[in-house]
């Protein structure tokens, strides 16, 4: 982190705080990795200060991304007129070949770019786990520290495989005990539960047609006696609803719930398959949905209900999903296609812009159990931030900055701190070097095509 504060002074500033506060010309300052004022106008002087001169600026709460998977960066462009089912029957072969350099370039990459999108906080479902693979959880654990983001990688497991009824390859599942003493491993290296943690692992068995009912009961009680959050996909496409009925007489979330898988402790990805009664259990029971705008219209799969989930109570936080399945992996994307397919969906008063942003910022904190660290611009928040420069001919005389910031192509990012700590400046990532990477990935995707034949 910055050992100088921080001042951005001059900008718009949109808090996001209980009272909703929006300065038309303010400032922020961050000294550590804390927030340590928010007001309007001037900034007061702080000794050896770095200013920024946020005059043309929209300054908002870094994004918190609720849903992805990293190492799929390495295998976008594939399968691109697929189902979900079909998408996944193509590409499990070449996933079966990731190991711990081929993730931690993918995740190096595609955190980078969620980066440059505004993103400060991450939750990452990753599931396979090759047998002749080495610590690929660790390698995406190294890849989000270089990059400088704030982690919450989801420790998957999938544990039925194509000989037992499943859907993934025999050769990417893992046997059950081996999977919970891996989880449990996991938390018990890695999980920092503390105010100002940059790292939280979460327990998260993939989906009902990849994981057996014994294991998401178990993944659960473990879940719960760590005290860790619990992370699944659930009803993304009528594939898999008509899969639960076949094999378990129920739909997907009676099946979930039945194992022990709603409360506030939990959210799903995708949601998408929820009838009326559904959603109010979820929002009774405070259960979290990770909405996937354009991961879900790339794969045909349908438009959650996102404007009646959250009128029900349940938090709704936005996912770029797996970068496969969202070539762009955009988190400012995500917010407008919220916004678009709730509207396209519900009518034009179904969701407004301030909402999109608020399930971009708050509500996704809401979800990863931080609200009160994240998401907002308070004094003694952590210094997740995000700077946007809306003077530019994309976005001048736009007269609202978050009609703007939502509605607008993404502006540039003139500054992204996380955790106090400058990630990109002047729409540049400085954490790592974007061109090498490039190449990287390149290479990557080259081997594991190759590898899978």
């Amino acid at each position: 982190m910055s050992t100088e504060p921080i001042v951005i002074d001059g900008a718009t500033v949109v808090t996001l705080d209980r009272e909703r506060r929006e300065l038309a010309t303010g400032h922020v300052v961050a000294k550590g990795n804390r927030i340590v004022a928010v007001g309007a106008g001037p900034a007061p002087a702080y000794d050896g200060a770095r200013v920024i001169d946020g005059r043309g600026c929209l300054v908002t709460p870094g994004f918190v991304n609720t849903h992805q998977h990293l190492y799929q960066w390495a295998t976008r462009g594939l399968a691109v007129d697929a189902t979900l089912f079909g998408w996944l029957t193509t590409l499990y072969p070449v996933w079966a070949g990731i190991d711990d350099e081929s993730v931690h370039v993918a995740a190096q990459a595609a955190l980078a770019q969620l980066a440059r999108t505004g993103c400060t906080t991450a939750a990452d479902h990753h599931y396979v786990f090759p047998r002749d693979s080495k610590d690929v959880l660790e390698a995406e654990i190294l890849a989000a520290s270089q990059v400088g983001m704030r982690f919450h990688p989801a420790r998957g497991s999938m544990d039925l495989g194509q000989k037992d009824g499943g859907l993934p390859p025999d050769s990417v599942v893992e046997d059950r005990d081996e999977i919970l003493a891996a989880t449990e491993a996991a938390i018990n290296r890695w999980h920092d539960p503390s105010p100002d943690s940059m790292l939280q692992i979460v327990v998260a068995p993939c989906s009902p047609f990849s994981v057996t009912g014994e294991l998401m009961r178990d993944a659960a009680e473990l879940a719960r006696r760590k005290g860790v959050r619990m992370h699944t996909h659930l009803a993304e496409t009528t594939d898999e609803s008509d899969y639960c009925r076949e094999h378990f007489g129920s739909t997907p979330l009676e099946y979930a719930a039945e194992l022990g898988w709603t409360g506030s402790d939990v959210w799903f990805a995708h949601g998408i398959h929820f009838d009326d009664s559904e959603i109010q259990q979820l929002g009774q029971s405070g259960t979290g949905v990770a909405h996937c705008p354009s991961s879900n219209a790339r794969l045909g799969a349908g438009i959650a209900r996102a404007a009646d989930l959250r009128a029900a109570g349940s938090p709704v936080g936005l996912g770029v999903d797996g970068a496969a399945s969202n070539e762009a992996a955009s988190l400012i994307e995500e917010m407008r296609h919220a916004l678009l397919f709730a509207r396209a969906r519900g009518g034009p008063e179904a969701m407004d812009v301030r909402t999109a942003l608020d399930m971009a910022t708050l509500d996704g904190a809401r979800i990863l159990g931080r609200e009160n660290e994240i998401g907002s611009l308070e004094v003694g928040k952590l210094a997740d931030l995000a700077v946007w420069r809306l003077d530019t001919l994309a976005h001048a005389g736009i007269a609202d900055p978050v009609a703007a910031l939502v509605l607008g192509t993404p502006p540039p990012l003139e500054l992204l701190l996380v955790n106090g700590r400058p990630i990109v400046e002047h729409d540049r990532v400085i954490t790592v070097d974007e061109s090498d990477l490039a190449l990287q990935v390149t290479k990557v995707q080259k081997h594991l095509l190759a590898k899978a034949g």
